[in-house]
């Protein structure tokens, strides 16, 4: 009777979040109809961006954090693709990393980084952009700012991860051993957002494609949720950070974290060239590659072999 009894009363707290969670979700109005908008395809298309807005943290937690004073336009120091393949597909979903540095149109601004469209018109700017870079209908969006990710991490009880070399950066605020460790919200932010390694960008893209499988895997863990605050403080903390497109709704966030909790392919937009002009250090795709590997996700087919010979 006891084991039924504590079944039932995790039956119910389990829906009863989730109703909390639909109900308590920020969203924004993301996408909009234009001409030569891509049609849909395929499975589903997530955006996931992670802002370095520090309107929302005091002075206080900015310092706690290291994430520097500009108060300015935000942008973004993360962009994520992720394409779940339709149900029954046996296909992984695909992570894929968009260089903050790419060199596209921006429409109605000209050509410009990425990360430039959300300084200049927010989520819909960005997604607008990525549409159009990509040739990828887009069907959710997905944000996290600075505090708000630390928040995750934290009421999780850390994330692990395996660095193969030690991290110092100062300008980031950590300084972490090689090897196994459990990393709490601040060292995380650092982590992912930290590009004093040998390859930059390239490395920062690598590491944040890992930890969000390293989240994932930890948010699904069944022997996380035997401490009952967490029970309370994940769901808060997802929410407090979070925000989301019109028709995102908590099952469509719950299909995302379930297609990527376990191992993902991950690749980046293959890069043809790094170069400047007057937008400063910027990279231009391989354009044979970056299409095919669009091709490939439109179509939920395989990774082309010429995407994978291209990665960084």
């Amino acid at each position: 009777m006891g084991t039924i009894a504590f079944g039932l009363v995790a039956v119910i707290s389990t829906l009863s979040t989730a109703i909390w969670v639909e109900a308590s979700l920020r969203r924004i109005p993301v996408f909009v109809d234009y001409t030569d908008r891509p049609t849909a395809a395929s499975g589903t298309n997530w955006l996931l961006v992670g802002s370095d807005g520090r309107g929302d943290l005091s002075p206080q937690q900015q310092a706690e954090l290291s994430t520097g004073g500009d108060l300015g336009s935000s942008r973004t120091d993360t962009i994520l693709l992720v394409h779940i393949p339709h149900l029954g597909s046996t296909q992984a979903a695909t992570m894929v990393s968009i260089p903050r540095d790419s060199y596209v149109d921006i429409p109605g601004y000209g050509t410009d980084k990425i990360n430039a469209a959300f300084a200049e018109g927010g989520a819909a700017l960005m997604a607008h952009t990525v549409e159009q870079a990509t040739g990828l209908r887009l069907d959710h969006y997905a944000e996290v700012g600075f505090g708000g990710f630390g928040g995750i991490v934290d009421a999780l009880g850390g994330v692990e991860i395996c660095p193969p070399e030690p991290v110092s950066d100062p300008l980031a605020g950590i300084e972490l051993p090689a090897g196994c460790q459990t990393l709490d919200g601040r060292n995380a932010l650092g982590y992912v957002r930290s590009r004093a390694t040998p390859r930059a960008d390239l490395d920062r893209m690598l590491h944040q494609r890992e930890f969000m499988s390293a989240l994932l895997r930890r948010a699904a863990n069944p022997a996380v949720w035997l401490n009952p605050w967490r029970w309370y403080a994940a769901p808060h903390a997802a929410v407090a950070a979070l925000t989301v497109d019109l028709d995102a709704h908590v099952w469509n966030l719950a299909r995302l974290g379930w297609a990527l909790r376990g191992s993902p392919d991950t690749v980046t937009v293959p890069i043809g060239e790094f170069t400047g002009n007057d937008s400063g250090s910027v990279l231009i795709w391989d354009t044979g590659a970056a299409t095919a590997l669009f091709d490939a996700l439109r179509t939920d087919s395989p990774i082309p072999q010429q995407v994978l010979d291209a990665q960084p």
